[in-house]
């Protein structure tokens, strides 16, 4: 299988990268730290961009692609951290009305996993829907209708959080196999905004290397930052290789066996995400630990991602699994 991108899918990568980047700008994730994490102008533009819509066949209005072009949007977005649940609201282009273009903001809980009551709802009060995900099916429910709290300090400020110990049942809109399908998108999806961390840490990173002097020279012309640099830089493309891998195989399950594929890069993304942003906070010195230094946004949503769509532990016990049984 080639899994080089091709000049369309470069071109699609080119366009969410210009947009983020003149849109999704520190000041602007400074700004919105302060109010709640979320832009409805911006999620308009992006439901604009076809953002939500990519994978919907054209004929229902989507642009009709496939996963390798949808992790190669979310890693421009996970790059430039854009807020809101996008992934939820990408996975309910089909099952909600209203999400595709960017009408019903959705949100959602993974229940299929082990993660037990209470629960944290991401994004609540900008939410019309909330999905949520069980082994036996997906059920819709008013978010306004669940019991709720305010989580008062978050850890990712862009990430807004609501707790709740129970949610009503919601009306079921799907069965198991639509359950286990968006499962699986979404964690792949997940890895590729990971994977977009990963890329954004070591460019900052570089970039501070380059101009931060100590002893009349830049930092990073010491030895032990250009190991550090370069660990990151192999760090990230082991994740690009394994994102891309479990796009090209939910896009053709035949090639080979899909809850591996989408295993093996949601373990390895969260890895380079993780480290990698510890990286880049460790480069700064100090500088690092302030709040101007965009480096901790990376670091605390690596931290929210890391959770969505079955941790490190639960992608590492399929691992352990499928290489059990294995001839």
């Amino acid at each position: 299988m080639d899994f080089r991108v091709t000049e369309t899918q470069q071109e699609l990568r080119n366009a969410v990268h210009s947009f983020c980047r003149t849109r999704v700008t520190v000041s602007l994730l400074h700004e919105l730290a302060t109010k709640g994490g979320f832009d409805r102008s911006l999620w308009q533009e992006l439901a604009e961009l076809g953002v939500f819509s990519l994978r919907r066949p054209e004929a229902r209005g989507g642009s009709g692609l496939g996963m390798a072009e949808a992790v190669l949007v979310f890693e421009e977005l996970g790059r430039c951290l854009a807020p809101g649940p996008l992934v939820w609201s990408h996975l309910a282009a089909d099952l909600v009305g209203g999400a595709a273009s960017g009408a019903v903001v959705v949100g959602g809980l993974d229940l299929a996993g082990a993660a037990p009551a209470p629960y944290l709802v991401e994004h609540r009060d900008a939410l019309g829907v909330l999905l949520i995900l069980k082994p036996d099916g997906v059920a819709r429910l008013d978010p306004k209708r669940a019991p709720v709290r305010p989580v008062a300090t978050p850890l990712d400020p862009l990430t807004p959080l609501h707790y709740a110990e129970q949610l009503p049942d919601g009306d079921r809109i799907a069965g198991a196999d639509a359950a286990r399908r968006l499962r699986l998108e979404g964690a792949t999806l997940v890895a590729a905004q990971l994977l977009g961390v990963a890329e954004a840490t070591l460019e900052v990173a570089v970039s501070y290397a380059k101009i931060r002097e100590q002893f009349g020279r830049p930092i990073g012309s010491f030895q032990a930052l250009k190991h550090m640099m370069a660990d990151m830089f192999a760090r990230q493309e082991l994740a690009r290789a394994a994102v891309y891998a479990a796009a090209a195989t939910l896009d053709h399950p035949e090639v080979g066996d899909v809850e591996r594929a989408v295993a093996t890069a949601k373990l390895v993304a969260a890895e380079a995400a993780m480290k990698n942003s510890r990286a880049c906070i460790q480069l700064h010195g100090g500088m690092g630990y302030t709040w101007e230094v965009p480096a901790h946004y990376y670091f605390k949503r690596t931290w929210v991602l890391e959770s969505l769509f079955g941790t490190a532990d639960e992608q590492a016990a399929i691992l352990a699994e499928k290489t059990a049984a294995a001839p």
